[in-house]
């Protein structure tokens, strides 16, 4: 037995922010979510590592190639020998070995030194080899799984273009409204620190509603009291299905379709709320509009002169909206429903692999 603290070596912390990270960019740019989609224009590590995020929810990330990271991450190398793919792979299938460490009230924190006194019990050399071999192989299938989701997605954004045309031109010549005219735009009822608890109704942070938007479904850090939540629904103040969520912080105007099996409160400022959406208007229809390159260049207009990137309920409210007729956006919404059957088919695959591939791991480290 062993403890990760005889493989690793913490480097100093970052001092890029979070925010400063790109679309695009040269270098790999890691921040405390478990999805890696940033760039950057300078690399700050130069070796192979293991990133740890330390805010929120368990994540760790294996890079091989020079990468830079925000201040929310821990970034440690390996001694020699260290068989860092190996240790990235144990780690990322037993999640729950990292998210025990996640102390302290509100948005909660993991510590250098609890990641290193974790045991580790490696197999053999031989084994070791073996096993990379394996996962792999099941990396590679998980991979060609993603890249198709991936390409459905693509596709769903080209069926809408084709359908409505250029949002930023509106080349349909669509007639368009302002977003105030067709829902009601709000926020949730703000939420103390000293309300939050340990159990009850998740309460969703920004980066846990990017999480959702993503896909990913990891366990809530944060609460508020189930009678709490039950006295914001009495009065209104809870979503219902179909009511959308905006990210009004970080990448602005990323949407959520409220579920009807979904329980949770959402965090004030940082996430606005779309509801008494318009008979003459879809959820889908608007959550799509929104990813579009003239929505978001609307979006980026009304920041300009702000040094932070922040989306208003003022701002949400000035929007247009181009507004083809119902039955156009209708039938755009069998087609999403089409690709959505595909995409679940994907998805149970990809829980057959990520279950292989945990077995493995249970198979040779016990």
């Amino acid at each position: 037995m062993a403890y990760l603290r005889d493989y690793l070596v913490p480097q100093s912390k970052s001092k890029i922010k979070a925010g400063d990270g790109m679309q695009f960019g040269e270098y790999r740019f890691f921040t405390s979510s478990p999805i890696q989609s940033k760039y950057y224009h300078t690399a700050t590590y130069d070796q192979p590592a293991l990133i740890f995020g330390t805010g929120g929810n368990a994540s760790v990330h294996y890079c091989d190639e020079p990468f830079a990271t925000s201040t929310d991450c821990l970034v440690m190398y390996g001694v020699k020998e260290s068989n860092l793919e190996l240790i990235y792979h144990y780690l990322h299938t037993n999640l729950h070995l990292l998210q025990a460490g996640f102390k302290g009230a509100g948005l909660q924190h993991i510590s250098k030194e609890y990641i290193l006194d974790i045991s580790i019990d490696f197999p053999e050399g031989n084994e070791q080899n073996h096993l990379l071999t394996e996962i792999r192989i099941i990396d590679s299938l998980i991979n060609a799984r993603h890249k198709q989701l991936s390409k459905l997605d693509e596709l769903v954004k080209s069926r809408f273009i084709e359908m409505f045309g250029d949002s930023e031109h509106n080349t349909m010549n669509w007639p368009t409204a302002k977003l105030s005219t067709l829902c009601d735009v709000g926020s949730s009822k703000r939420i103390y620190q000293s309300e939050l608890t340990e159990n009850g109704i998740p309460f969703l942070r920004i980066s846990d509603l990017n999480e959702r938007i993503d896909g990913e479904y990891n366990e809530p850090q944060l609460f508020i009291p189930n009678e709490r939540f039950d006295e914001l629904k009495t009065n209104g103040l809870v979503p219902s299905a179909g009511d959308i969520l905006v990210t009004a912080r970080g990448t602005l105007g990323r949407c959520y379709i409220v579920k009807a099996e979904d329980k949770f409160y959402f965090q004030d400022g940082m996430i606005s709320w779309l509801s008494d959406i318009s008979e003459n208007i879809t959820s889908l229809y608007i959550s799509e509009l929104f990813a579009t390159t003239g929505v978001q260049k609307q979006i980026a207009n009304l920041q300009a002169g702000s040094t932070v990137a922040y989306l208003s309920i003022a701002m949400l409210k000035k929007l247009d909206i181009m507004m083809p007729p119902k039955a156009l956006q209708q039938q755009f919404a069998t087609f999403v429903e089409q690709i959505d059957k595909s995409k679940f088919e994907i998805q149970k695959s990809l829980e057959k692999l990520e279950t292989l591939k945990k077995a493995l791991m249970q198979k040779y480290f016990g």
